[in-house]
């Protein structure tokens, strides 16, 4: 009934009202009582009661005392501590004087009787402005006010001076105590005043002999005049160099007096009587003057004289006797290294001249030098295609006779002409590779690849060559992604590869792996061959470079300078290791690329699995007749049916005479009349509504065209085409990639 949170007034004269209703309650009992022991019993109740809010009002009465009494003391001393104080202070709670002590109230005694509780700080702060004590004020105190008020508490600070009469000073502080208090403080600053004015006027009385002392010590001669023309203040040096008596050169002679002393004693040479009126008049238009002057004396002079801001003039005088002596000396130094200089010019130019005769006959050799280059690339680029077609046919006829003379006595004939084909072969690679490495820029297409995949199709197209040589060829694919170029090094893999082959004697091995270094990897290829002595190690290199102990008709030394520069325009390290007698260890190291994962191939086994019976219908586009008739003649000898077309047309009328789409086709990229083999494989594709398998085989080894078999569902194989290759890619494409597979 009685909340402990109201003041002490409020719950006395609450339960003043409880004990009143109380006792009418208990007169109102017992005069209805039934009986005299009820009503006796609700007396003693009352009176317990009574009793007991009784004595809480006397707690309560004597705790509203004590409150009473502590807040009194604390007011007096707050009293106490703002008497004590040297200032003015003056406290406003809510925007009105709470208390302020004697300093606040004597500072303006016209207004002292205004300044009493309760008075609103603004009027404050408006009977001080109009106070007649008050001299000037440096700011506003409205402004001061609302400044105050707008700051953060306890942070802000305001101040104002004031200046009251008889020369005192104050700074006034207004500083925001919480949301509701503001606090003035005065400190009176009279006396830091008074001690700065009196150091200005001391130091304003000694700055002539300060001035004077500077002139004395300084190196050049300075001389001052006033507006009038009179000398105001000088150094002795000013006076020695011009070698001027004491009585000429006083505080207060005139300057004309000076310059006529000057002019009559000859002490300037060029100081002739029209020369200083012209100096004069100069020097009243421009505001300065330079002269450079020689004294009697032999003495070389600089004059500089200034208009000063009051009107007066500055002279200077500096002694530049030596400067002008080295001066000449290096004048006449300059005039002997530039006629030495003039002759070795002139011999300069007879060298330059010559040179430049040499380096446009070198330039026109250099022309002529890449534009020989410039013709064999364009020329060994141009005529790559027609002359792979041919090589491509012959190489499938060789094939097609190989198996046709197996067990005959022709086999062994047929064997030394595919030896000396591929010869051939390898050596038109590299003719190629080296024509297309020559431009770099534009043959060159690093990208992600998965280095398993090239490892797997080496291995493919040289297992034959193994098997044949009588040497082992293991090949342990790493399925890790890299960065390079895929055509250049999977052909610089395999130039590795041929080469351990080649010079690894029957009963050998070679094995091709990885392993990692960190964050890269290293492609070794290892065999068991003749070997590679030290000095050898450091030309194999090199073009046309062969080792001492190769064998004659072993190749022409290309095939490793094509992987060196290869790998060198891509980035990669190659090494080598090698004993004679013992085998050799070739390497490639690369960069992987992190974050990519391959789904795991199968394992290079010992023999390729290629002897099912090709059952499919192929659809050949091929507009060359040789190739033609080879690729018909090999896909027929692997069992396949075959529909050959040497046009778009030809291959879809094949199409609407069988009736149903072929198990796949494959086409040649340039065909006659501008037809290319991507518009040809479209066009079957839409004859037969149906997404049918496709192979495109062609010489272009650009990434354009494997980027955009990947975009259109098609793959590439370069020319001359790896039979190996083509036949398990034909398998597989027909197998996984056919519409009913």
């Amino acid at each position: 009934m009685i909340d402990p949170h109201e003041p002490l007034e409020s719950q006395v004269a609450r339960q003043a009202k409880i004990i009143d209703a109380l006792m009418r309650r208990a007169n109102r009992q017992h005069e209805i009582g039934s009986t005299a022991y009820g009503a006796f019993q609700s007396a003693i109740a009352l009176q317990a009661q009574v009793w007991a809010k009784t004595r809480d009002l006397e707690l309560t009465t004597d705790a509203l005392r004590h409150a009473r009494h502590d807040s009194e003391r604390m007011r007096k001393n707050l009293a106490d501590a703002l008497a004590a104080l040297d200032g003015g202070v003056a406290l406003f709670t809510g925007g009105r004087l709470e208390v302020c002590n004697d300093n606040f109230q004597r500072l303006l005694p016209d207004i002292s009787e205004l300044l009493r509780p309760g008075l609103e700080i603004g009027a404050c702060l408006s009977a001080m402005a109009e106070s007649a004590h008050l001299v000037s004020v440096e700011g506003s105190f409205d402004a001061a006010l609302a400044q105050a008020r707008r700051g953060r508490a306890g942070a802000s600070v305001v101040s104002l001076v004031i200046e009251l009469t008889g020369d005192r000073w104050y700074q006034i502080n207004l500083q925001r105590t919480s949301d509701e208090n503001i606090v003035l403080l005065l400190t009176e600053m009279t006396a830091i005043l008074r001690r700065n004015r009196s150091e200005k006027e001391s130091l304003i009385d000694r700055q002539a002999d300060y001035l004077q002392a500077v002139f004395e010590n300084m190196t050049s001669g300075v001389c001052t005049f006033s507006p009038e023309g009179a000398v105001m203040m000088y150094n002795q040096q000013f006076r020695q160099l011009l070698g001027l008596p004491y009585t000429v050169l006083q505080k207060g002679v005139e300057l004309a007096r000076i310059l006529d002393f000057v002019a009559l004693h000859g002490l300037i040479t060029e100081a002739a009587e029209h020369d200083i009126a012209h100096w004069l008049d100069r020097l009243e238009r421009q505001g300065r003057l330079r002269r450079r002057l020689r004294h009697a004396s032999g003495r070389m002079l600089d004059l500089h004289a200034h208009r000063l801001p009051d009107g007066g003039v500055l002279l200077e005088l500096k002694d530049v006797t030596l400067e002008t002596r080295a001066t000449v000396m290096l004048e006449n130094r300059v005039i002997e290294r530039t006629a030495e200089l003039t002759r070795a010019n002139a011999q300069l130019r007879l060298q330059f001249e010559e040179k430049a005769r040499v380096e446009e006959e070198l330039r026109l050799a250099k022309e002529r030098a890449e534009a020989a280059v410039s013709s064999k690339t364009r020329f060994l680029a141009a005529a790559s295609h027609d002359l792979l077609q041919p090589i491509n046919a012959a190489k499938l006829l060789i094939a097609t006779l190989l198996d046709a003379a197996a067990d005959t006595r022709f086999a062994p004939t047929v064997e030394r002409l595919e030896g000396s084909f591929t010869s051939i072969e390898q050596l038109l690679h590299s003719l190629l590779d080296i024509s297309r490495l020559e431009s770099a820029d534009k043959a060159l297409t690093p990208s992600e690849l998965c280095l398993g995949t090239l490892m797997r199709s080496v291995w493919e197209d040289q297992i034959p060559v193994a098997q044949r040589r009588g040497v082992r060829l293991d090949v342990v694919p790493s399925m890790v992604f890299v960065r390079s170029d895929p055509i250049y090094l999977l052909r610089s893999i395999q130039n590795l590869v041929v080469n351990a082959l080649q010079y690894t004697p029957e009963g050998g091995r070679v094995l091709v792996g990885c392993r990692r270094r960190g964050g890269r990897i290293e492609l070794q290829v290892w065999d068991t061959g003749i070997g590679i002595s030290r000095k050898d190690q450091k030309r194999i290199f090199e073009e046309f470079a062969r080792a001492d102990n190769v064998p004659l008709g072993s190749g022409v030394g290309l095939g490793l300078s094509i992987v060196d520069r290869t790998c060198r325009q891509l980035g990669h390290h190659v090494r080598v290791r090698s004993k004679p007698g013992a085998g050799s260890v070739f390497s490639i190291e690369m960069e992987v690329v992190e974050g990519r994962r391959a789904e795991p191939e199968e394992g290079c086994e010992r023999t390729p699995a290629m002897a099912y019976e090709m059952d499919h219908i192929v659809l050949l586009v091929e507009n060359d007749p040789d190739v033609l008739f080879a690729f018909s003649q090999k896909l027929e000898q692997w069992g396949a049916s075959v529909l050959a077309a040497r046009s778009i047309s030809e291959a879809l009328g094949h199409v609407r005479d069988m009736g149903m789409p072929p198990d796949i086709i494959l086409a040649d990229y340039q065909l006659d009349h501008g037809e290319t083999g991507d518009v040809a494989i479209a066009e079957i594709r839409r004859e037969c509504g149906a997404q049918v398998p496709a192979i495109m085989i062609t010489a272009n080894r650009g990434n354009g065209l494997m980027k955009k078999g990947a975009a259109q569902g098609f793959s590439v194989l370069t020319k001359p085409v790896q039979l190996a290759r083509l036949r398990s890619l034909i398998d597989w494409k027909v197998r996984w990639q056919s519409p009913e597979g």
